[in-house]
């Protein structure tokens, strides 16, 4: 027989669309079946989840709806926080082992969080992303709250202290008040933002205000389970204090050779170059970017279309490469956007 607080729990995962902690509560109520000798109740509720997480996989919800409420930024937030619902995956990335492997890792423990709450523990809910521009923090962001079936909601920092200067500490309470009550994936891009300011001569305390904000934050209870992710491109301006209340702190490098060449024969698709052509492509593909790559890629693909191509050339894809090479050149010291 369900207690009241797996009842409870089947409610509150019921109102808050939150399909993964709906079915980690069944299993939890078929386990307990089992063990009261009712095995064959407890299998018709196994196979019921099983189901359940087939078709989701598959990408057809039984209710053929969303499993997750619309959601929107508070209207204290709007034009400051931008909600979407990805559909990319942590499969569709080119990521190296490790970088793939913790986040699989933080994926699993997000789906298996009521599991873990009955055991005193607690999912990971605060990464750190750190690396070079283009390397794929910003996608990663994307890809796990379409593993989660989240709604991503992505608030520049830079543009919150330009626009709201002084008043910056209080719009982000209003943040993280909206993180308490709508379950979702939060990128905070630009993170080294709260860094990057301090010592500006217009600050009359705002930074350390919104220091200690986000401080007094990453210590709080996370009720939602909602995933926090900070990305930056300038890790040495933070604050340590800060770093260290990241539940993981997760590094992305330029690709190597065997990975750039993953992530433009992706891009491709079906226009395959010669094995032996990529030899003579790796000096062309040092030192770029996985965004670069992918926009030299797209770059002869589109060419290829439109001249009605069915195969690229290496000096093709090459002088595509050369020209992302000379970009970077050019504009290494300007945005990091």
């Amino acid at each position: 027989m369900m207690t009241t607080r797996q009842i409870l729990a089947l409610l509150n995962s019921h109102i808050e669309g939150d399909e993964d902690q709906f079915l980690s509560v069944a299993l939890q109520i078929a386990a307990q079946q089992a063990r009261e000798g009712k095995s064959e109740d407890a299998e018709k509720l196994k196979r019921l989840v099983q189901k359940a997480r087939d078709q989701r996989r598959l990408g057809s919800p039984s209710s053929g709806q969303t499993p997750i409420p619309m959601a929107r930024p508070r209207a204290e937030l709007q034009g400051l926080v931008e909600s979407t619902y990805p559909k990319t995956t942590l499969a569709s990335m080119v990521l190296a082992d490790d970088v793939r492997n913790r986040l699989a890792r933080v994926v699993r423990q997000q789906q298996e969080r009521a599991t873990l709450r009955d055991f005193g523990q607690k999912p990971a809910t605060h990464l750190l992303l750190i690396g070079p521009p283009g390397t794929g923090k910003t996608m990663t962001a994307s890809a796990l709250a379409g593993e989660l079936r989240l709604p991503l909601f992505t608030v520049r920092l830079e543009s919150l202290f330009s626009r709201y200067f002084g008043e910056t500490a209080a719009k982000m309470r209003v943040l993280f008040d909206q993180i308490a009550q709508t379950r979702g994936v939060y990128l905070l891009d630009e993170f080294d933002a709260i860094g990057a300011r301090r010592g500006d001569p217009n600050d009359v305390g705002e930074i350390r205000r919104v220091l200690n904000s986000v401080l007094a934050f990453m210590e709080e209870p996370n009720s939602t389970d909602s995933l926090v992710l900070a990305a930056t491109n300038h890790v040495e301006i933070l604050d340590e204090a800060l770093a260290r209340r990241f539940d993981e702190v997760v590094e992305y490098l330029l690709p190597d050779p065997a990975a750039a060449r993953a992530i433009i024969e992706k891009r491709l698709g079906k226009f395959k170059l010669k094995a032996r052509s990529w030899s003579a492509l790796a000096p062309a593909l040092e030192g770029l970017s996985p965004g670069e790559l992918v926009r030299a890629a797209d770059a002869v693909v589109k060419d290829a279309i439109i001249e009605g191509a069915t195969e690229i050339s290496a000096d093709v894809l090459r002088a595509a490469l050369q020209d992302r090479q000379t970009f970077k050149g050019k504009f290494r010291k300007g945005s990091d956007l």
